[in-house]
């Protein structure tokens, strides 16, 4: 296996959908990321020689990816509820961030529906 920004991509793969397993890279990024170090995005990542992949790796850590990013990614939202604001209260409750309706969905993030019995009296 590869091993790109301390993460193994898959070697069957073609490298453009491999890069993508990589947390922070995106489709887009993904081609980006290959247009600069000049390697083909048809190629799969068992064909890769090592020159290809060193490439690959120094484009890479031009970006914010992985651990660095989800430590970011997590202040964010620490800061937010610190503050109080309205989008940190929710991540508080655990209840949907940006507007979504919650009458008859987010189970994702209210969580399953527990009945409680003898409710009715």
């Amino acid at each position: 296996m590869a091993r790109i920004a301390g993460i193994d991509i898959p070697r069957e793969k073609r490298v453009v959908i491999s890069l993508t397993y990589i947390y922070g890279i995106g489709d887009s990024t993904a081609v980006k990321i290959l247009q600069d170090a000049g390697v083909s995005e048809d190629t799969r990542v068992k064909d890769l020689n090592e020159d290809e992949l060193n490439r690959i790796r120094t484009e890479v850590t031009k970006y914010q990816v992985e651990g660095d990013l989800r430590r970011e990614v997590t202040l964010n939202i620490k800061r937010l509820m610190e503050i109080g604001s309205y989008r940190g209260i929710r991540h508080r409750k655990g209840l949907p961030v940006r507007g979504q309706n919650t009458k008859n969905n987010a189970r994702t993030r209210k969580g399953k529906a527990r009945t409680i019995a003898n409710k009715k009296k």
